[in-house]
């Protein structure tokens, strides 16, 4: 081969090669301004939304459900009938304080009753002679065999007489009242359940003495397992959507794949402020069979369904963004992206609620442009 051909043949080969590398970069710069060009959007639609609150809380006893049992008057506890875990009855005995005085005290007032009644079958002798001395006086001045003066004593003593019936009579009431109070605080020495449900703690031993002072000490808790709630904090951006009546479901950590469903019956007013956190109590009653499977203080996840809202406008909860302490999007137009100042409203999943600021039909930008200064700013 030629020297003239071999140069032209290198010649082409060069260019050929050249021709390969700009086609390359070309096609790698086309797809980077593709990419960088063509934004993620989404336009701005309506759609219905079930919102939902979701909360940490805890299962408690209802109100009147835990009860702490103590006695009322001072003593030693002579016999204690149950342990924590056992079952109880309403009016079962649960413990009995040492009633030796107090026996002898109800003793006592029934003899002082009985000397009462006694003192009225006297008091009633008493009535029915004076009665009878008036009357004989009474007929003797008629006929002129008695003074004035005998008649008048004879009346004297009769008032006297009934007077005395009288106060016997109250001396009655006032040891019979006496043996009730002996019969009450007699009934102060056997302590009995005031619910049925099951003994949570014991605070006091056999043997031991207790001093009943402004508080009665404490003997047993009874718990009723059967009347339980849960205590839902929700925080308190979320409690102006909670609302009585509202359904919910909730689960726990004893059983995580379980769901167990409830309403929404109360909303205590205080907040309760846990490490500068303000939440507020909110009162879940349970609707599902739970005996045997919750118990007082277990962690509850409750999720609250809101009220159903439809036809709203929405956007992917991406494309709003927070700057300068405010809720944005970035809407195509066409002179480019420009920033616009938005309410916004409920969340549902992966959308949000659009309460001013966009138009049903407009696109909006999933991502922050590249170009900041490319539109302008509707604050």
């Amino acid at each position: 081969m030629k020297k003239g051909k071999r140069n032209k043949l290198f010649i082409i080969l060069v260019l050929l090669l050249f021709a390969a590398t700009a086609a390359g970069w070309y096609t790698l710069d086309h797809n980077k301004f593709s990419k960088t060009s063509t934004p993620e959007t989404a336009r701005v639609i309506r759609r219905d939304f079930s919102s939902t609150v979701l909360a940490t809380g805890a299962v408690k006893p209802q109100v009147g459900a835990e009860v702490k049992v103590g006695a009322r008057i001072s003593g030693k506890v002579e016999r204690l009938y149950v342990n924590i875990g056992d079952h109880t009855k309403k009016g079962q005995v649960i413990a009995e304080l040492e009633k030796a005085d107090l026996e002898a005290a109800v003793a006592k007032a029934r003899a002082e009753v009985k000397v009462a009644e006694a003192r009225v079958d006297d008091a009633e002798s008493r009535v029915k002679l004076a009665d009878l001395e008036c009357q004989r006086q009474q007929n003797l001045i008629k006929r002129n065999f008695t003074s004035q003066q005998a008649v008048d004593k004879a009346l004297k003593e009769k008032e006297s007489a009934h007077a005395g019936l009288n106060l016997a009579r109250r001396q009655v009431d006032v040891a019979q009242a006496a043996l009730k109070e002996a019969w009450v605080k007699l009934s102060y020495a056997t302590i009995t359940a005031p619910i049925s449900g099951v003994i949570g703690s014991v605070s006091t031993q056999q043997g031991e003495t207790v001093s009943a002072g402004l508080n009665a000490p404490t003997f047993v808790t009874i718990i009723d397992l059967e009347r339980l709630q849960v205590d839902a904090y929700v925080d308190e951006v979320d409690i102006g959507k909670i609302e009585t009546g509202q359904e919910g479901v909730f689960t726990v950590d004893a059983f995580p794949a379980r769901e167990f469903h409830g309403k929404v019956a109360a909303i205590y007013p205080n907040a309760v402020i846990q490490e500068n956190v303000v939440n507020y109590d909110v009162v879940v009653a349970i609707t599902d069979p739970y005996k045997g499977l919750l118990r007082p203080e277990m962690t509850a996840n409750v999720t609250t369904f809101l009220k159903k809202r439809k036809q709203v406008l929405a956007v992917p909860t991406k494309a709003v963004k927070r700057e300068h302490g405010k809720n944005i999007v970035y809407v195509l137009a066409k002179t480019g992206p420009e920033t616009r100042r938005v309410k916004i409203g409920w969340k549902d999943g992966q959308w949000i609620e659009i309460a001013a600021g966009l138009q049903e039909g407009e696109t909006v930008l999933l991502e922050k442009p590249g170009n900041d200064n490319g539109g302008n700013k509707n604050d």
